[in-house]
């Protein structure tokens, strides 16, 4: 995992109730489900207001506003949430830093249609493009 870690992101292990040591970990955590905190955490690390990331999720802002600090999102909105996590750990670990990931999430592709990166997260298998473009990226493959 990169010094951005997944586990940072999310707000660290005392919000999350354990540490981010392995894959396992995350798909327990995913499982479980993990704390609205934990999304407020990532959103406000990536730079993104609830909004945005209620968009990406595919649910309604109100819903996220509702719940308290401490309630668990759902397991298929915990795991979209630590998917997203994953992508902009990765992101700017390939870039180099947060802030040149961010830019580049907001930069319309043609490796991706012409969409921007930040687009692609609202899927799981744009996630998985948005992951893949990276990995060309680090060993010097242009799309």
């Amino acid at each position: 995992m990169s010094s951005l870690s997944i586990e940072y992101l999310l707000g660290g292990s005392e919000l999350l109730g354990h540490r981010i040591e392995s894959e396992i970990d995350l798909y327990e955590l995913g499982r479980e489900g993990i704390p609205k905190k934990a999304l407020v955490n990532l959103a406000a690390n990536m730079g993104l207001s609830l909004r945005a990331m209620a968009r990406i999720l595919h649910v309604a802002e109100r819903t996220l506003q509702r719940k308290k600090d401490n309630d668990l999102l759902a397991e298929a909105i915990s795991e979209h949430v630590i998917q997203v996590a994953e992508v902009y750990s990765r992101g700017s670990e390939v870039l180099g830093d947060a802030e040149r990931f961010r830019v580049w999430l907001n930069t319309a592709s043609a490796a991706f249609g012409n969409r921007t990166p930040i687009e692609l997260l609202s899927s799981r298998y744009g996630a998985l493009m948005v992951l893949d473009e990276l990995g060309r990226m680090e060993h010097g493959i242009v799309a």
